[in-house]
């Protein structure tokens, strides 16, 4: 691979967009991401993203990352999932490992491939020396077609107090279970990952607590970062894709779809004038809140300010708003978009079937992160994070 400037990051991720959205009715069918479309992103170096710069990496800023995490999402949700959690799952290695590990593994590749676990479903017994024997099951394990690498989440027998912890594992240590048979995000191939008896070195368990928890006002740009906001970002910007194209398909259909028993264009139509008004604006409205998070994510890694956890909770909350509407936003589209757009080849359905599935996220569940930020508000003062 050609050792590319940060310069250009995003016209170069651009230019492949034809082929994404060429591609995304295969890789659904297919249940995977192309190897070819996956080949064109490494080419860009997107996957150096938040790789550190003394490795060759970008450190690039928040607004990029959504320029790049929208853009590809327009072109294909499933492909803007992949190559946001591709890019987000470099940066957790500095975020919650030791740097250590990091110059190690950037050492030998200027960027990995890995999926990410949430669910702390592994079960580590500890050795002697350090390391640690990892067994276990993970559903969601999205980039795990393409891997050179896994993060698996479990506990460590005895820990006390008990705390997850993610364990680096190479891919071919692993089981991959294709159980990726879903109505949504399809050609993320997010197929379920065992691991049985897998020996991990010490130096291959994240650090508790993670670096980028305890980070200082003097830390690395990437150590700033804070996890959680940065998480539910990671995750949303291919809701935002999938609505901006929803939206595009919207506008372009008014004047080409012929109302029953009519002569007229829906784009004649005042009801179908004042929906798609008031649809950019909400869409925009989106864009804007989510480019604002991402302002403040970006002050606090460059520490500008200091935003507490429960500030961050808060700003998560907002994220799982945004998706919120950007499924609703998708929804009233194909209300006024006639039959033809529930055909399994329209890309309006697909979609509609993507945005539909990232909402059921679990770092979007409303009213789990609405009952944690409004408990913060009633508490005393005193008591708050």
């Amino acid at each position: 691979m050609i050792d590319l400037p940060a310069e250009g990051l995003t016209d170069r991720v651009r230019a492949t967009l034809p082929l994404v959205a060429a591609s995304s009715f295969e890789a659904e069918a297919q249940r995977r991401p192309l190897d070819e479309v996956i080949s064109a992103l490494e080419d860009t170096g997107v996957f150096r993203s938040f790789v550190p710069k003394r490795h060759g990496g970008y450190e690039i800023d928040m607004q990029t990352y959504v320029d790049i995490g929208v853009s590809v999402a327009e072109a294909d949700p499933s492909m803007g999932w992949i190559t946001t959690f591709y890019m987000e799952h470099n940066w957790l290695l500095s975020a919650m490992f030791s740097d250590e590990l990091v110059d190690e593994i950037f050492s030998a590749r200027l960027y990995m491939l890995a999926p990410g676990t949430v669910n702390a479903n592994g079960r580590a017994t500890p050795h002697p020396d350090g390391s640690f024997t990892l067994t276990g099951q993970w559903q969601f394990a999205t980039g795990i077609c393409h891997a050179d690498w896994a993060f698996l989440s479990g506990m460590i027998e005895g820990d006390e107090p008990p705390m997850p912890r993610q364990f680096l594992v190479p891919v071919e240590q692993v089981e991959v279970k294709d159980t990726w048979h879903v109505d949504g995000m399809a050609a993320t191939g997010s197929r379920d990952i065992v691991a049985t008896e897998v020996l991990v070195p010490p130096i291959r368990a994240s650090l508790s607590p993670p670096p980028a928890l305890t980070a200082g006002p003097n830390a690395s740009y990437l150590l700033r970062i804070p996890i959680a906001p940065m998480l539910s970002l990671t995750a949303a910007m291919p809701a935002l894709g999938a609505a901006k194209r929803a939206l595009a398909l919207f506008g372009a259909r008014l004047h080409e779809r012929i109302q029953f028993g009519t002569k007229r264009t829906q784009s004649n139509r005042v009801p179908a004038q004042v929906k798609l008004a008031n649809l950019t604006v909400e869409v925009d409205a989106a864009e804007t809140l989510m480019r604002d998070i991402a302002r403040r994510i970006q002050a606090h890694a460059d520490a500008e300010v200091t935003y507490s956890l429960g500030e961050q909770q808060e700003q998560r909350l907002a994220i799982a708003h945004i998706v919120r509407r950007c499924r609703d936003i998708v929804r009233s589209i194909l209300e006024s978009s006639g039959a033809s757009a529930h055909y399994l080849d329209n890309e309006l359905q697909r979609i509609q079937r993507d945005v539909h599935m990232i909402s059921a996220h679990t770092v979007f569940d409303v009213d789990l992160l609405a009952e944690a930020v409004g408990r913060a508000h009633v508490a005393p003062p005193e008591t708050q994070p």
